[in-house]
This record gives structure tokens, sequence and C-alpha cells, in this order.
């Protein structure tokens, strides 16, 4: 698990243990079985501040916009905010770059509840892109911010600076990039990569809803045969037929036991197919 995850994990379970249960806006991460695991910890994920219960309310880890915020203070929740620190980086960026009157450009998902934060962020000012034949030509726009998605990957956050400064130049007087990218995540790519280059099976342990593990999935898919599970019980027998050299590695939010479940199957099925 990344910093963020590991950190964010310990302040609500100690929450839970003062409160007694706490509610997060959200998954604390995109993982069903930390889910399920903080569940029994008396950490519960409500979809909206509407199904808030109790006295206080998480920020998960991909964070929220200032309406959010607002909202929690009127209802007058106690608040405990664990947005990734890196993610609280972006925000901040964000924000500066609107109040300096830049358009705000995010490379990232817009339906991501991380970028959805991050556009509140901007109050208005701001686009969520993935090329640069999403965003569309105001009439007045003369300043420009880039920033990014924390877990996008940093060739295709370069590739779509090139588009995106390439398109507007004509229209723009200044351009202005910030990397927002998170390190970790990209040193995790770049590992799986070297991973996929040495093995004729790669298993990509984490959620199926969770940006980081699909785009190492994908990154690896180009390069070798390439499996993403969420659990040990997803792997199949017919992978392995045929593999000498199988590799694995995991998303930013999957746990620790998850991981060691899915080795553990896969050293039994290489056992039953020689």
């Amino acid at each position: 698990m990344c910093f963020g995850v590991r950190r964010a994990i310990k302040l609500v379970t100690e929450a839970a243990g003062e409160y007694g249960k706490i509610e997060t806006l959200g998954p604390v991460a995109h993982n069903e079985q930390l889910v399920e695991r903080l569940e029994k910890a008396g950490v519960r994920a409500v979809a909206d501040l509407g199904q808030a219960s109790g006295e206080a309310i998480a920020i998960p880890t991909h964070g929220v916009g200032p309406e959010v915020l607002s909202e929690i203070e009127a209802r007058k929740l106690q608040v405990l905010d664990i947005t990734c620190p890196i993610v609280k980086k972006a925000q901040r960026c964000a924000a500066r770059l609107a109040r300096a009157g830049f358009t705000v450009v995010i490379f990232g998902e817009a339906e991501h509840s991380e970028v959805k934060g991050l556009l509140g962020w901007t109050r208005g000012k701001g686009i969520a892109a993935m090329s640069a034949e999403e965003v569309a030509h105001p009439p007045a726009l003369s300043r420009l911010g880039i920033i990014s998605q924390t877990t996008q990957n940093r060739d295709s956050f370069v590739a779509f600076i090139n588009q995106l400064t390439t398109a507007f130049a004509p229209f723009v007087g200044e351009f202005r990039i910030i990397s927002t990218l998170c390190q970790a995540i990209q040193r995790r790519l770049e590992e799986a990569v070297r991973l996929a280059r040495r093995n004729q099976l790669l298993i990509v342990i984490g959620g199926h809803n969770s940006a980081n593990t699909r785009r190492l999935a994908e990154a690896c898919a180009s390069i070798t045969e390439t499996r993403l599970v969420a659990a040990a019980e997803e792997v199949d027998k017919s992978w392995l037929l045929g593999k000498r050299n199988i590799g694995v590695t995991a998303g930013a939010s999957t746990p620790g036991e998850a991981i060691d479940g899915v080795v553990a199957r896969l050293e039994s099925l290489a056992k039953l197919v020689g």
C-alpha cells in the first residue's frame, strides 16, 4: 500500500475507536477487500452526506471540493480529513491557478472522485479531459494552467501537454504547467513494466474500480499476458499452462492479505499444472 492509503487507514481506525464508529464520504480507497475490512473495524462508507448518521465524517484519500466541506460544516459534523497529501497538493495547485486567472485543465477522468474534487477547487474555472480534443476553445481564453490527476501515467501526461499546447498556441498567451503526479505511483508503474518484460504472465492485484491498478494492467498488457484480479479465487488454473515465469504486482490500495492470498494460490496451482 502507498503511504497515503496506510496513513488513511491508521487515522480512520483510530477515529472509529474514539467515536465507536465513523463514516467515510465514499470508500477510503478503491479496493473492495479494504472497504470490507474497515467495515468490521467500525468504518462505514456512505455515498453522500444525506446518508450520514453519525456525528463524524471522514474525507477519503481522493479528497473533495470546497462545496462539500461547506456542506459538512453546515451540518455541524466533526471532520476527519484523510485526503492523501499528494492530492492535497494538487488541490492547492488547482485553486492557486484559478485565483490567478487561469483556466485550469485537469488531465484526468471527469467521473473519478479525485478529479471531481480538483474541479471543485477551481471554482468553476476547470475542465477535465483525457485528450486535447475534449477541451473546447473558450472565446476569451488567454491563460491556461495544466495539472494532472495524481495517479495518471507520466508519459500520457507529457503527450497530453504536447497536444494541448500545440492545439491552443494560437489562442493562449500564457501556459502554466504544474506536475501533480504521485511519484510513488510512477515508480510502481515503472517497476511493473520491468517485471512484465521478464515474465510470460503478469498478475496485477487490486480493485477492479481502482484507477491506478487499471493503469498498471493496461501498461503491462502491451508487453506480456496480463490479468487483473481482486482476490485469489479469481486466478484461473488455465492461465498458468505453458508458463515458466509469472510476475505479481499490486495497486496502491491493495491490502497485504490480498497479495498473500494470490501468491499462495499461484504456488498451489503451479504444483497442479507442473
